[in-house]
């Protein structure tokens, strides 16, 4: 003992020799363990000075401890030799003490169940590896938590039974990345507290503009793990793709993402199909794997998924127009034209047709039956057809068909109740169905119209009612009001400022804006114009700022969605689609915005100002539209001119 005093005095001149060996004692209580851990000491002092994972004995190191604690300033603490952190080094390998974490790499082997790469907690009925998540995971080993009832993973025991993840005890903090007080774990990359949002949370990266999970830093300057801290051996490496960095030794999302991805798609041989080939590439390299994990999460999803998987039929339109339908199909189905594994099509057009098909059979009266055919498809979808050439049709434009063969059907069922046939039909018989009924007049008459010129129908009048102007008041205070909120508010939404100002300025109606994308918008030198009609509109300063931001910032919702890959301004939550009129009037609503009567205020002040055929260039509206609402709004010039010619001849 007296060496080992004297050697540390010599390194440690503060530390007397009673300190030392009252350090000595609490490494190690039993004589024989003193004087082995003396021994290991003066035979090689560069134990005390770095070199301690040489250690042969634990006691070395629980030496080193205390005489730090004892106020030693030149005996070091040892680090790991693989690496080099000055951590416990609880593990020996190969003649050296190494920390927990190493230990467990050098004995990583992938897992049976989920195949990440761990150390094994246990083993399975046939031998197989299982790693400590699927150990505890395991259905034999939940429990029913004391807090929700449900049977679930143990994270906690508490006085009151075991609590599962949701309902163990955190405290309530504020998160060092959103502020917000809520309950928080504190994160090992920051050692700051971190509330849940913050953990599932997907950004654009202020360091290096990707999207990645959040890791640090601000809402307002969020960072991923590589910028939070570039250190590679700060992280820990996804076992699955070896390239993630992590602190969890779980498979990152993305490989769990592709890992349920195949085990839906793949068939009874466990292959996938290359017809849904492209589908698997497209989910598995989302931007955000997840957004795609939680819409996979959902059965009616998975079920179809997995339906098309098993099919050993090549995937078409026409097998997925063997399903029943539903939103859910519809939605799959935008998926699978967006990951070109289906061609684009028409959906609109096609259940237009469906629907028509399907209405026309359920007329029991052949002659109604074929009057019927040949105005809703020889007569309204032809000209649709012909007045889409190639595009798509609108909602407007289907359900404006549907409510016109509607109409015709109810006009219809009515002669037939009252014992008649269209070709019986007498002006007396039309002006009680007039008295009687009021819904869908206008489209009922463009019906008879019809019918009058194919010879269906004699001697019947039902004459088009012109318009007559806007109904209702014109509050232009108001609108002036509202686009000076949406220019200088900024704690609007950008998109819901650029398509109310659409409105209140330019007078575009929802389905305009809607349709509008970034070949739209030009921008050249100190001037942005937008292309409404033929003509293209120099925007003003204020909203040439915020239509700018708005291209640059815009976000989709779809699951493979891509800024670059969407043209449109607005991009929806269906693939290649972009948001629908009714929900942006549902969002102008919610800033106090009314669409149809405040473009009716919009469009009446315009046409006070600027001519009919100006107006129809900048705006993109129909000359007879624009000459309309001239004649509403101020009168019809040429025909004042005409009056006052005519009173100075008398």
């Amino acid at each position: 003992m007296r060496l080992l005093t004297v050697l540390v005095a010599e390194l440690e001149p503060v530390l007397s020799g009673p300190t030392v060996l009252a350090a000595l004692e609490r490494a190690t209580v039993r004589p024989a363990g003193q004087r082995r851990l003396a021994w290991a000491v003066v035979d090689n002092p560069d134990l005390l000075t770095g070199a301690g994972a040489l250690a042969p004995t634990p006691a070395v190191l629980r030496f080193i401890d205390e005489l730090i604690k004892a106020g030693a300033t030149k005996v070091l603490p040892p680090s790991c030799p693989r690496c080099q952190r000055v951590v416990a080094l609880s593990k020996q390998l190969d003649g050296q003490r190494i920390c927990r974490n190493c230990f467990a790499k050098t004995r990583a082997v992938p897992c049976s169940r989920c195949g990440s790469v761990r150390e094994p907690a246990a083993r399975d009925a046939n031998g197989g590896p299982l790693c400590p998540n699927c150990l505890v995971n395991d259905p034999i080993n939940l429990e029913d938590c004391s807090g929700c009832g449900q049977r679930r993973r143990v994270a906690v025991r508490a006085a009151t039974g075991p609590l599962c993840q949701n309902c163990r005890p955190r405290p309530v903090l504020a998160c060092g990345i959103c502020g917000r007080d809520a309950h928080c774990d504190i994160s090992r990359a920051t050692g700051q507290p971190w509330c849940d949002n913050c953990q599932h949370r997907w950004i654009r990266c202020s360091g290096c503009d990707i999207i990645a999970q959040l890791r640090g830093g601000t809402l307002d300057k969020p960072l991923c793990a590589r910028c939070l801290n570039p250190d590679p051996d700060f992280w820990d490496r996804c076992p699955t793709c070896k390239t993630t960095w992590v602190l969890s030794p779980r498979p990152c999302q993305r490989c769990v993402l592709g890992q349920d991805i195949r085990t839906l798609l793949a068939d009874e041989s466990g292959r996938i199909g290359a017809d849904l080939a492209p589908l698997e590439r497209a989910l598995t390299e989302v931007e955000r794997p997840d957004v795609a994990m939680g819409w996979l999460r959902r059965p009616q999803v998975r079920e179809l998924l997995a339906g098309i998987g098993r099919d050993s039929r090549t995937i078409t339109h026409d097998t997925l127009d063997e399903l029943p339908p539903s939103k859910t199909l519809d939605h799959l189905r935008s998926v699978l034209v967006a990951s070109s594994s289906l061609p684009e099509r028409d959906e609109r057009l096609v259940v237009l047709e469906r629907w028509t098909a399907t209405t026309l059979a359920g007329r029991t009266d052949p002659n109604e039956r074929k009057i019927l055919h040949a105005y809703a498809v020889w007569h309204h979808l032809r000209r649709l057809r012909r007045r889409l050439n190639g595009a798509h049709a609108t909602h407007l434009q289907c359900l404006n068909i549907r409510s016109h063969v509607t109409a015709a059907m109810n006009l219809l069922d009515w002669l037939s109740g009252t014992g008649l046939t269209l070709a019986a039909c007498t002006q007396a018989d039309l002006d009680r169905w007039a008295t009687d009924n009021v819904s869908y007049r206008h489209e009922t008459g463009n019906f008879v119209r019809w019918a009058l010129a194919h010879r269906h129908a004699r001697h019947l009048t039902f004459p088009a009612t012109r318009w007559q102007g806007p109904t209702g008041p014109h509050d232009s205070e108001k609108r002036w009001d509202d686009a000076r909120r949406l220019l200088q508010d900024t704690t609007l939404k950008t998109s819901d400022r650029v398509v109310g100002l659409l409105l209140l300025l330019y007078a575009q109606n929802l389905g305009a804006i809607s349709r509008l994308t970034t070949e739209h918008i030009h921008a050249s030198g100190n001037h942005v114009t937008l292309r409404l009609g033929t003509s293209p509109v120099v925007l003003p300063e204020p909203l040439a700022d915020l239509v700018i931001e708005l291209v640059e910032t815009r976000r989709g919702n779809a699951i493979l969605n891509k800024t670059a890959d969407t043209p449109w301004l607005f991009p929806g939550r269906r693939h290649g689609q972009p948001l629908s009129p009714d929900y942006l009037g549902q969002r102008l609503k919610k800033i106090g915005i009314q669409a149809g009567r405040d473009r009716s205020t919009a469009l009446f002040a315009l046409a006070t100002e600027i001519p009919a055929a100006i107006l129809a260039r900048m705006l993109g509206i129909h000359i007879k539209v624009a000459v309309a609402w001239q004649q509403a709004s101020a009168g019809d010039w040429m025909t004042y001119a005409a009056d006052v010619s005519r009173r100075g001849s008398l």
